[in-house]
């Protein structure tokens, strides 16, 4: 007797296949299409030294130069000519051999026409680049395609990895691609920030009940219902205007508390604390943004942006254009007194479960954290109290806060460091043991581990995406013949696909900017008004990187938001979705309406 045969349950889901089809694409990628070579041009920052020595400054490190020995861009091996010439003209074995033995970076000048018509020496640094046409989009394709299907952030990432290390012939993932990435100085921060520090914090309140001491005492004295306690979140995210991931992490943790008393669904307070962490940082971009962008905005011979004063000059006259992050603010405060329209169906769903059934999560959701934080076991005769949670809260601002003002970047490890430091001595003054104090840290650092790896595997496809070229293929798709009134929102939809495809928006700036400035003056140049539309293009791909940034799931700050506020990652994506989409198109036209006051 022959047994029935039955169709695994796994071959009858489309997800199965599409993973195969994915991971043999690719193999054929790998075996048979060769990553075609270009090359990336920015300004050198050359300076010289008391005794008249010159040095290329690049970030805080100067390298000793000769000016004699630079060559000019059309001698380089690294110039777009002899680069094209090397894709066209060389058979894949070739064409490799002779890319190896090529430098990563080299120094080149070019003469450029300046003020009265003279020519100087302007120096690039020119950067060899590579990508593989359109396949360079797979890997993201893959994270975002799986995160939507399965709602399994993790093994999505984890997946899209595995196709990249696959596409650059890296078969030994482990040592090729996760030791580097995990050792990588970025991976630490992680590990010590937002799982040892953020975990330990919140396994602290959560064993001595500060949380929801702090929640009952708040209630009382300032919030009376869910459109109270969603408006302390939104204020808090104006306080909070240092950088996206600071502010997620601050207003998340903050008001959730309340809000969770208050039966605000943990999708709503995730949209609130997303729309308020990066949109507000490029408004009162009071932070690092500034001196980090102007780098990028340098175009030869454009006068506004010689210097890094005029640069920075130019960065904060052209924040009134930044219509996405003013409609964010705005939009995220009529949500909370319940008059923001186009919130969509699921934001809808949401609202009323958390009101009607005091659900604040949705069915089948996958928390961010674990039941050891959302459930706190407080020790037997211990009493909890508000200034516990308050205390070290005062403590994180503002050390945070303090060391911004004075060194122009926020200490952030530093402050969780010290908040947990003064939690866990005011705990055992208190009369809380040593064993159930390391058992809450023990449930603060499991609490937190999924969205810990998942942050991990974000640096990871963010550093294999870029290794493939997927933002370089997508800043070659672009030409110069653009018409100026389409050119703003082309740029939108460029800046937002690679934002959204890489998770991040600073990497996305260093993508963009030395594509989009050049070409805003190239295009503008005979507007009437060229300095306004410089503006307007700059302030497009600001805030159209913080759009495709806060809307990607393999985002930090998306992450954040959903790991500080306890919403299923997937949950946060949907629902944000439908007001951030809505609020881009509107941002969208009046950026090109404005294009039409340029001529």
């Amino acid at each position: 007797m022959f047994m029935d045969f039955k169709t695994p349950a796994y071959l009858k889901k489309p997800a199965f296949w599409i993973l195969i089809i994915s991971l043999l694409a690719s193999f054929v990628v790998s075996e048979n299409f060769p990553p075609q070579y270009s090359s990336h041009k920015k300004l050198a920052v050359i300076e010289k030294n008391e005794k008249g020595d010159y040095y290329y400054k690049k970030g805080s490190e100067k390298t000793s130069i000769k000016l004699e020995e630079i060559i000019s861009l059309d001698e380089s091996k690294l110039s777009q000519q002899s680069l094209s010439n090397l894709n066209d003209n060389l058979d894949n074995d070739s064409r490799a051999n002779t890319v190896a033995s090529l430098p990563a970076t080299e120094l080149v000048y070019k003469l450029e026409l300046v003020a009265g018509g003279l020519k100087k020496k302007v120096y690039y640094e020119l950067t060899l680049k590579k990508h593989y046409g359109f396949y360079s989009l797979l890997p993201a394709f893959i994270a975002i395609l799986f995160c939507w299907i399965t709602h399994e952030a993790l093994i999505s990432l984890f997946l899209a990895t595995v196709s990249g290390a696959i596409m650059l012939g890296r078969f030994d993932y482990l040592n090729d691609v996760i030791v580097p990435s995990f050792g990588s100085e970025g991976a630490v921060g992680i590990v010590i920030l937002y799982l040892w520090l953020l975990g330990g914090l919140m396994g602290i309140w959560s064993r001595t009940g500060a949380a929801r001491a702090f929640a009952e005492w708040a209630t009382l004295h300032f919030v009376s219902g869910p459109r109270s306690a969603r408006l302390v979140a939104w204020v808090l995210g104006m306080i909070f205007f240092q950088g996206g991931t600071v502010s997620s992490v601050l207003v998340g943790t903050t008001v959730r508390p309340v809000a969770d008393k208050q039966k605000v669904s943990h999708e709503e307070l995730s949209y609130i604390v997303d729309s308020t962490s990066s949109p507000i940082a490029c408004l009162l971009a009071f932070n690092a943004w500034p001196a980090y962008i102007q780098a990028f905005l340098f175009v030869p011979g454009v006068v506004f942006l010689a210097s890094e004063s005029d640069r920075l000059s130019f960065f904060f006259s052209s924040l009134p254009l930044s219509f996405y992050s003013i409609l964010a603010v705005i939009g995220t405060f009529l949500f909370c007194i319940d008059k923001q329209p186009f919130i969509g169906k699921r934001m809808k769903q949401a609202k009323l479960r958390a009101r009607n059934k005091g659900e604040l999560d949705a069915t089948n959701a996958r928390s961010m954290n674990a039941k050891e934080i959302e459930n706190p076991v407080i020790p037997k005769g211990y009493k909890p109290h508000y200034l516990e949670f308050i205390l070290p809260l005062i403590i994180l601002l503002g050390v945070a806060v303090g060391t911004f003002i004075s060194g122009g970047k926020p200490q952030v490890s530093l402050a969780f460091g010290l908040a947990l430091g003064f939690a866990i001595f005011s705990a055992l003054a208190r009369g809380m043991s040593l064993q159930d104090l390391v058992s809450g840290l023990g449930d603060g650092f499991k609490g937190v581990v999924l969205g810990a790896l998942i942050l991990l595997f974000a640096i990871t496809i963010g550093g294999i995406t870029k290794e493939v070229g997927g933002g370089i293929y997508l800043k070659e798709l672009f030409g110069t013949s653009i018409p100026y009134f389409i050119l703003p929102a082309l740029l939108s939809i460029l800046t937002i696909v690679i934002s959204f495809s890489t998770g991040t928006s600073w990497g996305t700036y260093a993508i963009v900017y030395p594509l989009a400035m050049p070409l805003a003056w190239v295009v503008g140049a005979e507007l009437s008004h060229p300095m306004l539309f410089m503006s307007l293009c700059f302030a497009v791909v600001l805030n159209s990187s913080v759009i495709g940034d806060q809307s990607s799931p393999i985002s930090d700050t998306t992450i954040l938001s959903s790991m500080c506020t306890g919403c299923d990652l997937m949950e946060h994506v949907r629902t944000q979705l439908i007001p951030v989409a809505w609020l881009s198109l509107f941002s969208i036209i009046l950026w090109t309406i404005v294009s039409f006051f340029c001529l």
